[in-house]
């Protein structure tokens, strides 16, 4: 795999990598559903074509869900979905990949580290939604559904030639989101809208996710297809 540019990742520290593969290695062994995915279909590239943009908590469990997407040939990108959830050695170990170092990293670009404050948060989701080449991804696998909120709000602004400022009644985080979109559609006026064009579906697990995306498709304002995970006979068995 290509080295990663500086600008494809942000962790806290690349140097606990080592530490992150060997928690990895572990954890493989004790998720032998993806491991055996991996092992049937590796070959077959079913993912190829898919740009996948996830936004889920960073830890080294996530990391062998990444790893698997990769080997099926996904081109992934990574967020984690909570401020306080990324394990650094895990988003460190996924940047650096198995055959990479700190200094060459040739992993999967992540945007994530624990601590992090509101505006990174966001900045981060935005990072993770852009690939190189100015394109978007063509699926997300949302957590909370902050990514499908970006997207959704951004296209949304878009046609309407403006964002909304923030009232006094808005939250800081409200607050922060309209202020990165003010910005992005300043500088790219059709970005989201091209974007939103590109995604093929979603996948959201958890129940504000989820209860979100059906107001979205009640109300006709749901811009793909989405899939609830949250409500899976095979997530009620183990969650």
């Amino acid at each position: 795999m290509p080295t990663l540019n500086p600008d494809d990742f942000k962790v806290a520290d690349l140097g606990l990598a080592g530490f992150g593969r060997k928690e990895i290695q572990l954890a493989e062994h004790e998720m032998p559903g993806l491991m055996a995915t991996r092992a049937e279909f590796a070959d077959a590239q079913p993912l190829a074509g898919a740009r996948i943009m996830g936004s889920l908590h960073m830890t080294i469990q996530t990391a062998v869900l990444i790893e698997t997407l990769v080997a099926l040939g996904a081109d992934v990108r990574w967020v984690s979905c909570n401020i306080f959830s990324t394990q650094d050695h895990a988003a460190a170990a996924v940047v650096v990949g198995p055959n990479g170092t700190a200094d060459a990293p040739q992993g999967v670009p992540v945007y994530a580290w624990k601590g992090e404050t509101l505006e990174e948060y966001w900045w981060c989701t935005e990072q993770a939604l852009r690939w190189p080449d100015g394109a978007g991804p063509n699926m997300i696998l949302d957590d909370g559904g902050d990514a499908t909120l970006l997207v959704h709000k951004g296209k949304e602004y878009e046609a309407a030639g403006a964002v909304p400022e923030p009232t006094e009644d808005d939250s800081e985080e409200w607050t922060i989101v309209l202020q990165l979109l003010k910005e992005s559609v300043a500088k790219e006026p059709t970005r989201w809208t091209d974007v939103a064009a590109g995604i093929k579906g979603v996948t959201e697990e958890t129940t504000t996710g989820v209860h979100r995306l059906y107001q979205m498709f009640e109300q006709g304002q749901l811009l793909f297809p989405a899939i609830n995970v949250n409500d899976s006979v095979t997530k009620s068995k183990f969650d």
